[in-house]
């Protein structure tokens, strides 16, 4: 007997696993079963009733792989996938571990192509300002993805943009984000997001003024980023003439006489930023965002984060990688891990003003990996006008010092923090003090010391949380 299954347009993974159980259940064969989608029945039911089906036993990265390929554009997808599933359930659990088998190999090859259509919409997607809706600016982007991505793709979206309202259109649907709630919509047309804004035109003098002609590479360029994306991109415009002046620019290159690199000079570059010292915290923030880095490496200063009268502040020793890919404080692991033993000590991580000593991530490039460099002490001392300033407008009553460089930053000593930790008086602070450990050095410690160490870290907060409400009174 043949069953008819019909799923709504795109990636139905509901869709998918509820026929999938019920076939399952009622032990159809893969090549006794028909897929289709569309706008018509929304979802498989037979002519004699319908019935709920258990969850399949599945293995999770059985699960996973369906969850990725469903996201394809083949049509085919949702038949190797139940061929996939009437297999595993069969009694081939590890079928995955055998790359060889052909159906394996297929579905890998589409999870793949899924995962690399995500990339391209992350790296390769541009938003354009398109007016504000009342109080807040608005953006339009238009995409072509390769798959049905949408879906998987708006999160990262709205974790990188979650201040400014904006859509994403695409020929298959479109997505909203609000400041408060995603939506999803109808697909979009090219012509309703805008050509151009301003901003567009700095943004490709940059491009420009950091392309290298002496390691032009066109084919190399292509692979990275295909011609299907110029035309979402604004500098791609100026990619044909930088490729074809680019032979000149190396010859006068080579001809021109040799110098010395220019030092940075941190002590005057700190010097002219307190010539304009700034009236309010977004005024001190401003400056931080268009300073030059004080330390080599960085993309983008981080500043702080919080509400002004935060009764705790926490300053910990620079941004990571992620912290300056998002511009954002602790939102690399160990800011998570720092949420997650916040939220244990009952402490509130949005009532909390979130810091670091140093403003900017520096690094050793290792391959693709930016690998932390600890800040000197020069470098700390350098900072230190921002973070004093940073604090007094802020105005909490009790610093925490994630630490050794916290510490440093904050009294002008070195302190070993197993010593020093616990409640401490930062002379001539107006705020009560206490040292602790970084969260990153938890993650550093072999799996046997980190529970306990956890647990410890987590007193401390606990700690913290009661000396903030013996100073509130």
């Amino acid at each position: 007997m043949r069953r008819a299954v019909h799923l709504a347009p795109g990636a139905d993974l509901a869709g998918f696993r509820a026929a999938a159980r019920r076939l399952a259940a009622d032990d159809i064969p893969p090549e006794a079963v028909t897929w289709t989608q569309g706008d018509a029945p929304a979802l498989f039911a037979d002519r004699e009733g319908t019935h709920s089906a258990a969850p399949l036993p599945l293995p999770r990265p059985v699960a996973d792989l369906i969850a990725g390929v469903v996201q394809h554009r083949d049509p085919e997808r949702f038949a190797l996938l139940y061929g996939l599933i009437w297999r595993v359930v069969r009694g081939e659990r590890h079928l995955l571990d055998v790359a060889s088998d052909p159906l394996v190999h297929r579905l890998s090859r589409m999870r793949k192509a899924v995962a690399r259509d995500l990339h391209k919409m992350h790296a390769f997607l541009r938003f354009r300002r398109a007016g504000a809706a009342g109080a807040r600016e608005r953006f339009v982007a238009w995409f072509e993805p390769d798959h049905h991505i949408l879906a998987a793709a708006a999160p990262f979206f709205v974790e990188r943009f979650p201040s400014f309202d904006w859509a994403i259109l695409t020929p298959d649907g479109s997505a909203h984000w609000d400041g408060s709630r995603l939506d999803f919509g109808p697909p979009g047309r090219r012509e309703d997001a805008p050509a151009s804004d301003p901003f567009e035109a700095g943004w490709c003098a940059y491009y420009a003024s950091t392309f290298n002609p002496a390691r032009t590479n066109p084919a190399a360029m292509r692979a990275e980023m295909p011609k299907k994306y110029w035309r979402n991109l604004p500098e791609a415009a100026a990619i044909p003439l930088l490729v074809r002046g680019a032979s000149a620019r190396v010859a006068e290159m080579i001809e021109r006489e040799a110098q010395a690199p220019l030092k940075r000079v941190p002590a005057r570059a700190l010097a002219a930023m307190s010539a304009q010292e700034p009236a309010s915290l977004a005024d001190l923030n401003a400056l931080i965002r268009r300073s030059e880095p004080l330390v080599p490496g960085a993309t983008q200063a981080v500043p702080g984060e919080g509400p002004i009268g935060a009764p705790i502040a926490f300053v910990g020793e620079q941004p990571g990688d992620q912290e300056d890919r998002q511009g954002r404080p602790f939102v690399g692991p160990a800011g998570q891990l720092l949420s997650r033993a916040l939220a244990e000590a009952g402490l509130d991580r949005a009532q909390a003003y979130l810091t670091n000593a140093v403003k900017h991530f520096k690094f050793e490039e290792r391959g693709k990996r930016r690998i932390h460099q600890k800040p000197s002490a020069g470098e700390v001392a350098h900072y230190r006008w921002w973070l004093d300033l940073e604090l007094g407008f802020v105005g909490p009553r009790l610093v925490v010092a994630l630490g050794a460089t916290a510490v440093l930053a904050l009294t002008g000593r070195s302190v070993p923090i197993t010593r020093a930790r616990g409640p401490a008086r930062f002379d001539g602070k107006p705020y009560q003090g206490f040292i602790t450990v970084h969260p990153s050095y938890l993650l550093r410690l072999p799996d046997a010391a980190q529970t306990d160490a956890y647990g410890q870290f987590v007193d401390d907060l606990r700690r913290v949380r009661a000396l903030a409400e013996e100073e509130r009174g």
